[in-house]
């Protein structure tokens, strides 16, 4: 299944009004959610090099990191997509940490996800929850593979906004197509319909199984860095039992 282009044009529609986030239910241990950074894990072809390197090492050890914004486990901020939306430090606190549910798609590469995937998905999200999508793509980093990775359609992400979503996180490079395989002229449906509603997107998740199928409390913490389209991040969360 392809995404058409689309003529349709997203501005900010502002923050949705959603519950109040809460920590402090669950008591299990936190799971790390992030993959660790390094100068060769998995990115979009197009982004430089990141560079990690340590510019002193005596008598103090200080290292210098030069990356996309969006290398590795990352959270995109409106304003990645949505010209006249918020950047990361815009973004309320609130925004970024809360319950949330984790589901499980076994998908073959390419595969499309769909409303009706998500309608069918347990357990039911509630509005204000973080949603994560683990399609086991996290196991493919650093090969070809990973590039093959399922993806969202734009009525999926519509579904998501309607049904009160506050984050919406993959386990690969997107929730939209990757580069290679969209269609002429791709309009990136999931992106711009998701963060033009102020719902966030997160993207190189990790360690997602061991929650599939779960309600969870989730952290997704990313950098308050100033004028930023995006951000990295090191998200954990822990079931809710």
């Amino acid at each position: 299944m392809c995404e058409t282009a689309t003529q349709r044009t997203f501005g900010w529609k502002g923050w949705s009004d959603l519950p109040a986030p809460h920590i402090g239910s669950a008591t299990g241990p936190w799971i790390d959610l992030s993959h660790r950074i390094t100068e060769n894990l998995s990115r979009i072809p197009f982004f430089p090099q990141p560079v990690i390197r340590q510019i002193t090492t005596a008598p103090i050890r200080l290292t210098q990191i030069q990356w996309v914004v969006h290398h590795g486990t990352h959270v995109d901020a409106p304003c990645h997509f949505i010209s006249d939306g918020p950047a990361m430090d815009g973004v309320p606190l609130d925004r970024l940490y809360g319950p949330g549910v984790i589901w499980r798609f076994d998908t073959q590469d390419r595969a499309a996800i769909d409303a009706a995937d998500l309608e069918r998905a347990t357990p039911r999200m509630r509005p204000g929850d973080i949603v994560l999508i683990d399609t086991g793509w996290w196991h493919h980093i650093n090969t070809e593979r990973y590039e093959e990775h399922p993806y969202l359609t734009g009525e999926a992400a519509e579904w998501l906004v309607a049904q009160g979503a506050k984050i919406v996180g993959i386990d690969a490079s997107s929730p939209d197509q990757a580069g290679h395989y969209r269609p002429k002229e791709f309009a990136f449906p999931v992106h711009n319909t998701l963060l033009s509603n102020g719902v966030l997107i997160a993207e190189h998740l990790t360690n997602l199984s061991p929650l599939a199928g779960r309600r969870a409390e989730i952290m997704f913490l990313g950098i308050n860095i100033a004028g930023s389209d995006g951000a990295p991040a090191r998200p954990v969360a822990r079931p809710l039992d």
